[in-house]
């Protein structure tokens, strides 16, 4: 049923609520999708950081036991 404005108005009134609605999920969508992909990126930046701090401590240890095998006796 069309009010004073006419049946475009109507149209568009029944038709832009659904779209924007749509529109709005997808937007928060994508903000989700970043979020996520961030989040990823900051674990494997941690997971890399921590990888290498350990495997600079595996080498810095077999470093001292080789140094201290080497070393004459006192």
């Amino acid at each position: 049923m069309a009010n004073n404005n006419g049946v475009f108005s109507d149209l568009f009134s029944a038709v832009g609520a659904p779209i924007q609605n749509v529109a709005d999920f997808a937007g928060d969508t994508v903000g989700s999708l970043f979020s996520v992909a961030q989040s990823c990126t900051n674990l494997c930046a941690t997971l890399v950081t921590n990888t290498v701090n350990t495997a600079t401590q595996v080498v810095q240890g077999v470093a001292d036991a080789v140094t201290k095998a080497i070393a004459p006796k006192q």
